[in-house]
């Protein structure tokens, strides 16, 4: 009960972190589209709780998260006011927006892990949960804002860090490793995975179109 109790608040914790970080991401985008004020607090908190929302509702989660602690809204909102007043002062707001999305990935993949660790699912269903809830929100920010979604340009890792962070949070698990401690192994591997391919580059291979053989 009490290690319940220990992941329960971790992910709870986990999800402000996360609200917080892909608020602050999503007003970015909102600057650089340059809308108003409302236009900054609506993407925001789209990109702050969509993740999380398409989770809950697949994972027939009641009530959403947010639903259950509005204060994560009105959260949201305070880091689009901040962005509001201060993005101005950014000399590459695009490169901020990066590193705020790598930050919120390692935030909210072991959030979707342990929401589902939490609900008895098995390995699947957890890595499809921290995958959504750490590449949903993004998606959606990038859908409304008129931009080709970041998860899935050519040469990003960033569905694949999602995965590789819910991939370790399972494998920890099964050979033993205390919950709480596979969601931060969870993070550090998505975390990992994301910057290394910001800063050196690191990718999937792509796939390169050949002219149809003739025979």
């Amino acid at each position: 009960m009490i290690a319940g109790t220990q992941l329960s608040a971790l992910v709870w914790t986990l999800d402000y972190a996360s609200v917080l970080v892909f608020a602050l991401s999503g007003a970015l985008a909102a600057s650089r589209a340059q809308l108003d004020l409302v236009g900054f607090v609506f993407i925001a908190a789209l990109t702050a709780v969509g993740g999380g929302t398409v989770r809950d509702l697949v994972l027939a989660r009641d009530p959403v998260f947010w639903v259950a602690q509005p204060g994560l809204v009105l959260l949201a909102a305070a880091g689009a006011f901040v962005v509001f007043w201060t993005a101005h002062r950014l000399e590459s707001r695009y490169r901020v927006l990066l590193w705020l999305d790598a930050a919120a990935l390692a935030v909210a993949v072991p959030a979707g892990v342990g929401v589902a660790l939490g609900g008895g699912f098995g390995p699947v269903i957890i890595m499809i949960a921290g995958v959504v809830t750490g590449c949903m929100g993004g998606l959606m920010r990038d859908v409304v804002c008129n931009e080709v979604p970041l998860v899935l340009k050519q040469g990003e890792l960033y569905v694949t860090a999602a995965l590789g962070g819910a991939v370790a949070a399972v494998l920890a698990i099964a050979v033993g490793l205390p919950r709480t401690e596979a969601l931060v192994l969870c993070g550090t591997v998505a975390f990992v995975l994301r910057a290394g391919s910001m800063r050196w580059g690191w990718q999937l291979l792509v796939y390169r179109p050949r002219p149809p053989r003739q025979r």
